[in-house]
C-alpha cells in the first residue's frame, strides 16, 4: 500500500518482541495458529509483508523501556512460558455436565456446553 503511494523503501519496526503465544490472562489475542510469528521467522514475515526490512524490539529492550529490571511483567505471549497452569474453556456439543438437547427437550438438537479444561504449561 505504501509502495503504491510512492514509497521507494518500506522499513517496519515493531515496538515489542514477536508475539508467538496467545494470552490467557485477559488480553484478547488470536490463537497460536493465527499468530504469524508463532510459525514464521522474521525474514519470512518481512517477505510476507513485502517490506525491505523488519525489526522487533528485543525482550530485554522492552523490559528496559518499561523499567522492568526485576522481570515482574508477564512476557508469556513473547516467550510461550506461562507463570501458572493454564485453564481455558473448551466447547463441546453435549458433553461435560450432562446437559444435552434444547430447551424443548428435543435431544436430537445438541447444544454447546462450555467447561474449563487444564492446558499444560507451554515452553
Amino acid at each position: 500500500m505504501v509502495r503504491e503511494a510512492g514509497a521507494k523503501e518500506v522499513h517496519v519496526r515493531i515496538s515489542c518482541p514477536p508475539t508467538i503465544s496467545p494470552c490467557y490472562y485477559g488480553v484478547d489475542t488470536p490463537t497460536r495458529e493465527e499468530l504469524i510469528a508463532s510459525s514464521n521467522s522474521p525474514e519470512e514475515i518481512r517477505k510476507f509483508l513485502g517490506a525491505d526490512s523488519l525489526g522487533y524490539i528485543s525482550l530485554s529492550g522492552l523490559r528496559r523501556a518499561v523499567s522492568d529490571a526485576e522481570g515482574k511483567f508477564c512476557t508469556s505471549c513473547y516467550t510461550g512460558v506461562y507463570p501458572t497452569d493454564l485453564v481455558q474453556l473448551e466447547v463441546r456439543a453435549g458433553s461435560g455436565n450432562g446437559v444435552v438437547g434444547n430447551l424443548n427437550g428435543n435431544s436430537a438438537d445438541e447444544i454447546a456446553i462450555e467447561r474449563p479444561v487444564v492446558v499444560e504449561s507451554e515452553g
